[in-house]
């Protein structure tokens, strides 16, 4: 199983500085542009799924991944509770129309993995369902693969001073207080339970045609350009010529917007 983790660290825990942090992004999201611009061009399908525990980070790498990109083409995909209706179905069809189609990528902010996951540790879901994903799980990526699908597995680690530590910043902070559930209050004291549902589910799903690959976010800044170095350094060679747009001047001077009637701007 592959580990990716950041480089070029300061100190033994010396965090990444923000100033330096977009700095070391921003050649990155030009990359991921052209990515984008390959995708299109060769009709190619990218899915990533970002797995990992409560405060890891998947939204702000998923975030850092997509803020550059066509949001037309790039789709962010972050499931809720299932309907009941979605419980009696194929526990994969929910996921499946949201695959991306020709030139697309789509970004899961949790997956399927929701049920090696939570809905195990939580008792969402039956030992018999968890076991018939674990058996499935594989069977279904190989066929994304097989179809052409490039398809990438990240589990995002973090410690649980670490996980403490950012739980208590979303209880004080108003404007992340959204991100504290009573399910991920529970959680706290399941930290091990999670670590072994985890190993399980790595062991039984990681394999040659859809490999997990492990990254340290207990510094998510670092994280987050590992894991995109990863997923740049794995796409294929994805250099596309741009095509030249032919921009001239106005043929005259520049007009101020003008409105009729009683509304104008504020």
């Amino acid at each position: 199983m592959a580990k990716s983790s950041g480089n070029g660290r300061n100190g033994k825990n010396g965090k990444l500085g923000k100033g330096e942090y977009l700095e070391k992004l921003a050649p990155l999201q030009v990359e991921l542009n052209d990515v984008a611009r390959w995708l299109q061009h060769t009709g190619k399908r990218l899915v990533v799924v970002v797995e990992g525990r409560d405060t890891a980070g998947k939204g702000g790498v998923i975030s850092a991944i997509g803020e550059t990109l066509n949001p037309r083409q790039c789709h962010v995909v972050a499931l809720g509770k299932p309907s009941d209706r979605e419980r009696t179905q194929w526990y994969f069809q929910r996921y499946v129309p949201h695959l991306p189609a020709a030139g697309e990528i789509v970004l899961f902010d949790r997956s399927w993995y929701n049920r090696a996951g939570v809905e195990r540790v939580m008792g969402f879901c039956s030992e018999e369902q968890t076991q018939a994903f674990l058996q499935q799980a594989p069977v279904f990526e190989r066929l994304l693969v097989d179809d052409g699908i490039l398809l990438f597995k990240y589990w995002l680690t973090v410690d649980q001073d670490k996980q403490e530590e950012r739980f208590a910043e979303r209880l004080a902070e108003p404007l992340k207080r959204w991100k504290l559930s009573p399910i991920d209050v529970e959680a706290r004291a399941r930290y091990a339970d999670y670590g072994r549902a985890r190993d399980t589910m790595l062991a039984a799903t990681h394999n040659k045609h859809a490999p997990w690959t492990l990254v340290d976010f207990n510094d998510q800044r670092r994280g987050r350009l590992a894991l995109i170095r990863h997923l740049l350094d794995h796409i294929p060679e994805h250099a596309v010529p741009e095509t030249a747009i032919d921009f001239p001047p106005l043929a005259h001077a520049p007009l101020k917007e003008k409105f009729r009637g009683p509304l104008k701007p504020i």
